[in-house]
């Protein structure tokens, strides 16, 4: 578990890490975006996320000084990093023992091991699923891109946000969660970073555990028996 310790401290300084400069700043923007209107002269540009007991955490202050396109586009990050995290970290406890729900495979008549070791038996069920999973996922980046990027067409900067679109708010809410209220949605926005963030580093931490030994979760906790065989697996390592 001290491995899993390192890993997920790593992931939290990594999460911190720079990203090129934009040379584009937007100092005045008339319209608000979903209740929230940047504000230099606040923490993170306004935007919501901070949250006591440790309110504008900001260990190396990249935060400080930073523009309004460069701020917006580590909040599209976190954003959407921290929503890849939570499906993940819950994805590896519950197709796990003694879960052992998986969409993919009947987990009861074969352990298929660590959640790190699954893609290797759909690789070898079915080889065409990742050609089908990466068309999907690019379908969404490609979403994503025309929602809230700019074309790469006249005045133009790699990774360019647009002006009117708020981090992370690609319009995907099928179960109209979204609250209408700016106060209710910024709420609602800061616990999604914050979960976010503990997933990032849960999810992080339980890979770097995996990686190390080969068993899973709640077998390291000794909370379920380990009935996984690596040679049943068509890939060893």
């Amino acid at each position: 578990m001290k491995l899993a310790i390192t890993a997920t401290l790593a992931a939290s300084a990594s999460a911190f890490a720079p990203a090129a400069n934009s040379v584009r700043t937007t100092s005045s923007l008339a319209a608000s975006l979903n209740g929230w209107t940047p504000d230099e002269s606040a923490f993170a540009w306004g935007l919501p996320g901070s949250l006591d007991p440790a309110p504008e955490f900001d260990p190396f202050g990249f935060a400080k000084n930073t523009d309004l396109q460069t701020m917006k586009k580590w909040r599209e990050a976190e954003t959407q990093h921290g929503r890849v995290g939570m499906l993940a970290a819950i994805g590896m406890l519950v197709t796990e023992e003694p879960i052992e729900y998986h969409p993919l495979f009947e987990a009861d008549n074969k352990d298929i091991g660590p959640a790190i070791r699954h893609l290797d038996e759909v690789r070898a069920v079915e080889p065409l699923f990742f050609l089908a999973f990466a068309a999907f996922i690019g379908a969404l980046e490609w979403n994503r891109a025309l929602k809230g990027f700019s074309k790469p067409e006249g005045d133009f900067e790699f990774q360019q946000i647009e002006d009117d679109y708020y981090p992370g708010d690609v319009g995907f809410d099928p179960l109209g969660l979204k609250p209408k209220d700016p106060a209710d949605f910024a709420v609602m926005q800061t616990k999604e970073l914050q979960n976010g963030r503990l997933a990032m580093l849960g999810a992080a931490g339980m890979i770097a555990q995996e990686l190390q030994n080969g068993k899973e979760i709640f077998v390291n906790l000794g909370l379920a028996q380990d009935r996984f065989d690596p040679s049943s697996v068509p890939i060893q390592f």
